[in-house]
């Protein structure tokens, strides 16, 4: 029995139930279509469902946790130790720099370098005029700007605006533990008529420290008593005008403000909200007349304050004298006296003697033979970089390439000088290796200073912030659509050119705490601008709307509208972040030698990026005869205007120019000679016996291509994009202007060429003698007629255009007047 089971078993199933039902059920037989197991089947496919979903929550959940892991980096801090060591820009460990001309939007005021700081500044009005404060373009004020600074103790400025000439003047005085005592002077004339004349002398807190008004009569605020964490007990007393000269007291009638403080950018608003027709002005035996006044509001409605202003209100007619003394509690028993009236003025004429010799023992343009106008004009150039120099706190807005949404970054405090006080009164990444290598010739401290601070900005990853606007009053200057700073965009790594300079006498403590951060944001550059083959670079960022641009800018470059491959794309090679990376290499190299440091990788990344064989074979264009970008492009491209399809009902759109592109892109070489050309010859990756050198000699000296009586142009006049917009609202910027940060590295260039053994060593002597009279005539020449540095040089007349006061690079043509490389 047993088996036959086992036979019956194995022979097939034995017939169920169900199967017989089934057999005799039509509707039943008709599944039988269905093959046996389906069920089985059915459960894989179920579970095999639940499995992919599985997998892709779990590859959202991944995605998810790499977005949220980058947005953190984003915004933590790096590791490595600071560069600015704590407590060292403090009053104690830092008195000279404590206080300091460090609000470089305004045209007169001062600051400490703390992040909740005291400032103080001055404001003017013309009775029938405009209230001035904030540096502005074009805003009627003719001319200002610093003639002497020596960065620490001392300033003379001029501003002459509509007649009115003011010369502010400012000393510091050490002392105590709170950095120190200073004086303002402020001198008043006018060129014609002497309208009725308003000055307020301000001081407000933001976020720490009380003010308390002292007043005489009633009516005129004689002092300020303060205290602040940071400044201690402090008095800042308003004396009576005097007349010219500084003898005998000044008529004048006074109005003072006492406001609760939204914050430092709505200062202006505040006092022009609170001024009222309705103060008189009536000087003894002459008519009396009404002017605008300042009366207490109680500040900006539907604005919390967060903070004090105290505002002392002067009206006048000049000539007339000011001053301002601010004393330190702490200093009290030091102080030899109050540092005003003959003291000031003896301080002063100290100061400028010092400053002048000090000047000639730097640049020697004296012993050169230059003239006594440009010395005055030199100086004034260092002078208005000095005064520049701000003192900044609080976070960027930072948006990951990854994640649309914004986050505030890093708290941060930046010092740094800022390219133009009524354009960019911020900080910007790549203007700031330039204006240190002026600042470490007259100060190495504080150009050392600066750059740490900058390296203390890095996150996580070692990124940088290409521009940095921190704080509301850098904010309220910024147009919205370059707040956000985009975490995949670099820029030219131009603090390593500074710290070249910088290196050989830099003390070694220094260096050691600088090279850790130095090193993550190298490799940070490295990592992210990398191209599609080995020893290629690509700058991320590039504008994404075809459309819209002529050619797609590059912002993260510097050069902003110069041209590049018209179709952005991965394959992109970029010859000037090449070059950087090159100079980079060889100065983390040349670091890490000095410190001991493993330099291997370094030195052979320097080597392999100044291969003049393999920068050949990457970007040398046989058919334009020069080197370039390569990627995918069309020259056969225009803007034209075009008008959208009419909608019903509603007005009819207005046309805009769009680009056209007439022959598909291709991978090629881009045929666009001009400063991006150099790059091989400007940081002098090119050997001197290249025989590439007589090209780009060539191209510089042709004045159908780079050469002008002022300067070299930024493009070729024989360019297809010479001179041409960009957009509709876009006119051309680096497409054919003069630019003295770029004329000063092609000067810096052939001077060293003209004295490297090699057969082009007469052709780049000649080139240089040329080029440095015609930058320095020509810059100085716009100096004289308008009292400006300017953002850069028409190149058919070498007039002045952009921004203006522009004492960023624009202040290097000092360098080149010394020769100093």
């Amino acid at each position: 029995m047993a088996g036959e089971r086992r036979r019956r078993g194995g022979d097939g199933p034995r017939e169920r139930p169900r199967e017989r039902l089934r057999d005799r059920d039509p509707k039943l037989r008709q599944q039988q279509k269905t093959p046996r197991g389906s069920g089985r089947v059915r459960t894989v496919l179920v579970l095999t469902a639940a499995a992919a979903a599985l997998a892709l929550g779990l590859a959202a959940a991944v995605a998810e946790w790499n977005r949220w892991s980058e947005v953190s980096r984003l915004v933590t801090p790096h590791p490595a130790p600071p560069a600015v060591p704590p407590g060292s820009t403090g009053p104690l460990a830092s008195p000279t720099y404590f206080w300091g001309t460090y609000r470089p939007h305004v045209y007169f005021g001062m600051k400490t370098r703390s992040p909740h700081a005291v400032v103080t500044g001055l404001m003017w009005l013309q009775h029938g005029g405009n209230l001035r404060h904030t540096s502005e373009q074009n805003n009627g004020v003719s001319r200002y700007g610093w003639l002497m600074h020596d960065g620490e103790n001392f300033g003379v400025q001029e501003i002459r605006d509509e007649g009115l000439v003011l010369r502010t003047e400012f000393v510091k005085q050490p002392g105590g533990d709170h950095g120190g005592d200073w004086s303002w002077r402020v001198t008043v004339k006018m060129e014609g008529p002497a309208p009725l004349l308003s000055l307020f002398f301000y001081v407000a807190t933001d976020g720490q420290g009380t003010l308390r008004p002292v007043l005489e009569n009633g009516t005129r605020l004689a002092a300020v008593a303060g205290t602040a964490e940071e400044l201690g007990d402090f008095t800042l007393t308003f004396l009576p005008p005097t007349g010219e000269g500084g003898e005998g007291h000044k008529y004048a009638s006074y109005n003072f403000l006492a406001a609760g403080m939204p914050g430092l950018h709505r200062l202006t608003d505040l006092v022009r909200q609170s001024l009222r027709e309705s103060s008189v002005f009536s000087p003894p035996g002459r008519p009396r007349r009404r002017y605008f006044g300042v009366s207490s509001t109680g500040g900006l409605p539907g604005e919390t304050p967060r903070g004090q202003l105290l505002l002392h209100q002067v009206t006048l007619e000049p000539p007339a004298v000011l001053e301002v003394t601010l004393e330190s509690g702490s200093a009290a028993g030091v102080r030899h006296g109050r540092l005003a009236g003959p003291a000031l003025s003896a301080a002063l004429a100290q100061h400028v003697a010092t400053f002048e010799r000090r000047f000639e023992d730097t640049f020697g343009l004296g012993a050169r033979g230059v003239s006594l106008p440009q010395r005055r004009f030199a100086q004034a150039a260092l002078s208005e970089m000095l005064g520049g120099i701000g003192f900044f706190h609080g976070h960027s807005l930072l948006r990951s390439e990854h994640r649309e949404q914004a986050v505030p970054g890093i708290e941060s405090m930046l010092f740094t000088a800022v390219p133009s006080r009524s354009c960019f009164p911020r900080g910007f990444l790549w203007d700031e290796g330039f204006h240190l290598l002026l600042l470490s010739r007259w100060d190495p401290a504080l150009a050392r200073d600066i750059l740490a601070h900058w390296l203390d900005l890095l996150n996580a990853d070692g990124w940088i912030p290409r521009e940095q606007i921190l704080g509301d009053e850098a904010r309220a200057r910024v147009p919205p659509e370059f707040v956000l700073q985009h975490s995949e965009t670099a820029n030219p790594p131009t603090l390593l050119l500074a710290l070249e300079r910088l290196l050989p006498d830099a003390p070694l403590p220094y260096l050691r705490r600088i090279f850790p951060r130095l090193r993550a944001w190298f490799e940070w550059l490295n990592r992210t601008q990398a191209g599609p083959e080995p020893f290629t670079f690509r700058w991320r960022g590039r504008d994404t709307d075809l459309e819209r641009f002529l050619n797609p800018r590059t912002l993260s470059s510097g050069l902003d509208d110069y041209p590049r491959a018209s179709h952005p794309s991965a394959e992109e090679r970029h010859l000037d972040l090449r070059c950087w990376m090159a100079l980079g290499a060889r100065v983390l190299a040349a670091l890490a030698e000095r410190l001991g440091e493993p330099l291997a990788h370094y030195r052979d990344m320097a080597a392999a990026l100044s291969d003049n064989d393999l920068l050949d074979r990457l970007h040398w264009a046989p058919e334009l005869g020069t080197f370039a970008d390569f990627g995918n492009h069309s020259a056969a491209v225009a803007l034209r205007w075009h008008r959208a399809a009419p909608v019903p009902g509603r007005p009819p759109p207005a046309p805009q120019l769009r680009r056209e592109v007439r022959e598909a892109p291709r991978p090629q070489f881009v045929g666009a000679l001009g400063y991006v050309s150099l790059f091989p010859l400007l940081l002098q990756l090119l050997r001197a016996d290249s025989p590439r050198l007589p090209a780009l000699l060539g191209s510089m000296r042709s004045e159908k291509q780079l050469w002008t009586p002022f300067g070299l142009r930024s493009l070729a006049r024989d360019s297809p994009w010479y001179l041409r917009r960009n957009t509709e609202h876009d006119p051309p910027y680096w497409r054919g202007s003069i630019w003295v940060n770029i004329n000063f590295l092609a000067l810096r260039a052939l001077h060293g060429y003209a004295q490297a053994a090699g057969p082009h060593r007469e052709r780049a002597a000649e080139l240089y003698r040329e080029l440095r009279h015609n930058l320095v005539a020509n810059v100085f020449q716009q100096y004289e007629a308008t009292g400006f540095l300017w953002e850069h040089y028409r190149d058919s007349d070498g007039t002045g255009q952009g921004c203006h006061p522009f004492a960023g690079w624009s202040a290097l043509v000092v360098l080149a007047m010394a020769e100093d490389y």
